[in-house]
């Protein structure tokens, strides 16, 4: 405490001599200071003299200001003296401040005067660029995480034994997908063209000055002129939905496809087949142009990638011991709760995939969307679940998994021109459509693993459907007096528009339908000829785990291999490969 007390005490007799020598000096220096000054006075007086004709100032005046400016001085002075006998009066801790302050103030300053103009803010336009890209960017990422959803539901779906070789391929499907919708895929749906596909663009090439819009684009990309996004922001958000469609194609094929076969499939899906039935209804095409509408996919991607699935389930045949004497044998996925994250995964997914399709911050119509969606997924999830109670005799979880997935794909096509009340018929109608559905394909014995071509082809095109019968029309204010589209299909049949928007969206179903069979087969076909589509019997009952990657995804797990592995009854067949046909659990 003295200690500190006596540093304080020094400081302020630094500061105390050192305001008294300032000011000794100022006084020792103000008669130098009166002297120059009376130097200079004099040599303008005679300066002043030769200019009035050498009139001389009068003595009594040159005293008069040298006794004012000798005041001023004086004053000063006793200001110094003022101000000294007030430091001392402080304590030592307020005196050592002084310095400090003083040092704050001259660099606060120095900071204020050398601070250069601040530059010029963006302008409204360009923040809105700002915030629609932010938007699209995110719904995209969304969107591309939904492949992580359809890996955790195929792979849930199918038996131990094949759970490597359906993660794979929906890993490397969004690889593959990108490179092909890149070289070609893109300028196929979207370059300036004819009215069945793009003529250019390859590898994002050619003229572009995004993210103008309108007449005022000028570009090889016209059919996205009405989105003010960067065109690498348009090609993100679109490759996307590319690698959905082929996604879907992965779990109809399951357990049993050469994964060679797959990879190039994908290849051609994404490359050739997608991009010409999207440049018909995105790409400014003849469907376009014929009032079909398709707000965010149930027939460009959906059915599409369903088209696409049946080809190659009824091309490749159905799972061994699947169909045994006309009857359908379950074979029962090894992971239901996998299954069950995956179709949350995808519920989130769709936030981005329905609402992004916007591709512009337009809060009215992003909330309105959310909610559409949202509703179809929920009442399509209830539909299935009290379907498959009543049909089935219990509330089959795989049902409502699919049963959420087909409220959400048949909402996909009408989200942004219905009202909420039409949502949930439109989910409802899907939920239990995609449960006698699943049965009617199994009657057909069209094996499919995970229910694809049910929730993405029968709902797809029941999505498509329901924007003929159930849109608002254009100009028609729901609620908070802005309308709910200005630019959309005409108002549906069931609220009085007659066939006027039906009879479109059904020459658009048949369409790429039919487009989408015929390329599919042309693929499959070749892919059988050539390759071969389907891994040998071996390889099936050992696992395609196994036989295609050699790997387990659950290595060092006890593998059950029957029924009476289950109940600890020996067999000769438990445990090798073979030994029981196509369990559950292997």
């Amino acid at each position: 405490m003295d200690a500190g007390f006596c540093q304080a005490e020094v400081l302020r007799k630094d500061i105390t001599f050192t305001c008294s020598d300032l000011i000794d000096s100022l006084l020792a220096k103000r008669g130098n200071v009166l002297h120059r000054f009376k130097e200079s006075s004099e040599k303008m007086s005679r300066l002043t003299f030769k200019k009035t004709f050498k009139k001389k100032k009068s003595p009594t005046k040159r005293r008069r200001d040298s006794l004012t400016r000798q005041a001023q001085f004086s004053g000063a002075a006793s200001f110094f003296k003022h101000w000294e006998s007030v430091i001392n009066r402080l304590t030592p801790s307020w005196q050592a401040c002084i310095p400090l302050a003083t040092i704050i103030v001259l660099v606060w300053s120095y900071a204020a005067v050398a601070q250069a103009p601040a530059a010029e803010g963006p302008s409204t336009a360009d923040l809105k660029v700002g915030l629609d890209t932010m938007w699209v960017m995110i719904a995209g990422m969304l969107v591309f995480f939904m492949n992580a959803g359809f890996g955790m539901l195929e792979t849930g779906f199918c038996r131990q034994k094949n759970a490597v070789n359906v993660l794979t391929k929906n890993l490397i499907v969004f690889a593959l997908s990108t490179i092909a919708f890149w070289i070609i895929g893109f300028g196929l749906m979207f370059s300036d063209g004819n009215g069945f596909l793009g003529l250019g663009g390859w590898f994002l090439s050619g003229a572009d000055n995004s993210p103008a819009t309108g007449d005022a684009y000028k570009g090889v990309f016209s059919a996205l002129n009405w989105t003010g996004v960067p065109l690498l922001a348009k090609f993100f958000f679109q490759l996307v939905f590319a690698g959905t469609a082929a996604t879907i194609v992965s779990g109809a094929v399951a357990e049993r496809i050469k994964f060679f076969d797959f990879l190039i499939f994908s290849l051609l899906l994404v490359g050739i087949a997608y991009p010409i039935t999207g440049h018909w209804i995105w790409g400014g095409g003849w469907l376009a142009k014929a009032n079909f509408w398709d707000f965010a996919g149930s027939t460009v991607v959906h059915s599409v990638g369903g088209w696409a699935a049946l080809m190659g389930a009824a091309f490749l045949g159905p799972r061994l011991g699947r169909y045994q004497d006309g009857q359908v044998t379950a074979l029962p996925g090894h992971n239901m709760s996998i299954a069950t994250l995956g179709c949350l995964i995808l519920w989130l997914g769709w936030f981005g995939f329905n609402p992004g399709s916007t591709m512009a911050v337009d809060p009215n119509a992003i909330a309105h969307i959310a909610i559409t969606t949202n509703t179809a997924a929920a009442f399509g999830g209830v539909a299935a679940t009290v379907t498959a109670w009543l049909y089935l005799g219990k509330p089959d979880l795989s049902m409502v998994i699919n049963g959420i997935l087909a409220g959400l794909v048949a909402v996909t096509a009408s989200c942004a021109w219905i009202n909420v009340p039409s949502s949930a018929i439109i989910g409802f109608v899907a939920g239990v459509l995609v449960v006698f559905s699943v049965g009617f394909f199994d009657k057909l014995k069209i094996d499919d693993p995970v229910g694809a071509t049910s929730v993405h082809l029968v709902c797809g095109v029941w999505g498509t459907l329901a924007v003929g019968l159930f849109s608002v029309g254009p100009d028609v204010v729901l609620r908070g007096g802005i309308p709910l589209y200005t630019a959309g299909p005409a108002k549906g049949l069931f609220l009085g528009g007659g066939l006027t928007q039906l009879i479109p969206q059904i020459i658009g179903i048949l369409s790429v339908g039919g487009i989408t069979v015929l390329l599919s087969t042309i693929f499959w076909l070749a892919l059988k000829a050539t390759l071969g589509i389907r891994v040998t019997q071996e390889e099936e009952l050992q696992g395609l785990d196994i036989g295609e990657h050699g790997m387990e995804a659950y290595s060092g797990f006890l593998k059950e291999t029957g029924t009476n592995s289950m109940l600890g009854i020996g067999s000769s067949g438990a445990g090798r490969p073979g030994g029981v046909i196509d369990s559950p659990m292997r």
